[in-house]
């Protein structure tokens, strides 16, 4: 299944003004269960005393972390990577016109990150499973660290993150849902030890996308996804779709954060230097 055009497809309908850009990322925070799971990950690390900092969102897409850090965090000095020419020059043309001038977009590849001892946290959200060299990647956000400071990966898991089904047409042969990803997603044991080969001295791996979760992202995201490559005539009926599901959706997001799972088809990853 085709993600990113339909990830084009909203950004030209939301970026007809701050306001409705703002209303997007809105959107997103409370209907995307990871935007859940990685907000409450930012608060408990702020909560030790994190002020004046440097911020290096690592796959920065549509700018969604980058507004909600920069709103919150005014002394926080954020850059944005990505890989798509395009969103590095929507995000740094909305972000110039609301006056974020703390946030900043550059485009880069991941693997060619060669920053040294420059930033206390880097965030990575659903970026690694799109990433042949993911060991690469991972030195280089090692060396990029200061000393002391945190790496915030979210990404799928090898429980079904991914959502792996068999092709109807090809016997034996697994796809993922989203045909950009190059990993079906990760086991904790693997993301683990990829970490530690980077030279991270402490990591904390655990599932996110438990039974509420998964529920969830099938209802705000699958459903959606599979309706909008069939027909752009969803896109009208979108709204009406929402404010069905909504309800249900924000129910199941809240009980996936508050639950430790013992397994789950997403993962958190810290790592520290």
């Amino acid at each position: 299944m085709q993600y990113d055009p339909i990830k084009r497809k909203l950004g030209v309908v939301f970026n007809s003004s701050p306001s409705s850009r703002k209303l997007f990322y809105r959107m997103l925070d409370v209907l995307l269960l990871r935007s859940w799971h990685v907000r409450k990950a930012l608060k408990q690390w702020k909560k030790e005393g994190n002020d004046e900092i440097n911020v290096l969102d690592a796959g920065s897409g549509f700018g969604q972390y980058d507004f909600w850090m920069g709103k919150n965090h005014k002394n926080w000095n954020i850059k944005g990577l990505d890989v798509k020419p395009e969103q590095v020059e929507d995000c740094n043309t909305f972000f110039k016109k609301i006056n974020f001038t703390h946030v900043n977009f550059e485009k880069k590849d991941l693997t060619k990150l060669e920053e040294t001892n420059k930033y206390d946290l880097i965030l990575c959200v659903d970026v690694m499973e799109h990433i042949e060299e993911d060991q690469k990647v991972l030195n280089n956000f090692y060396k990029a660290l200061k000393k002391g400071g945190m790496l915030l990966i979210s990404t799928p898991s090898d429980k079904g993150g991914s959502d792996v089904h068999e092709h109807e047409h090809e016997e034996g042969v697994t796809h993922s849902f989203i045909d950009e990803h190059v990993r079906d997603g990760y086991s904790i044991e693997d993301i683990t030890a990829k970490m530690k080969k980077a030279g991270f001295s402490k990591t904390e791996v655990s599932y996110q996308y438990g039974p509420p979760g998964k529920l969830s992202w099938k209802l705000s995201m699958k459903y959606p996804i599979i309706m909008l490559n069939k027909s752009n005539l969803f896109f009208v009926l979108l709204p009406i779709y929402y404010t069905l599901i909504s309800p249900f959706s924000l129910a199941l997001n809240f009980l996936d954060v508050k639950k430790n799972h013992k397994t789950g088809t997403g993962l958190i990853a810290k790592a520290w230097k």
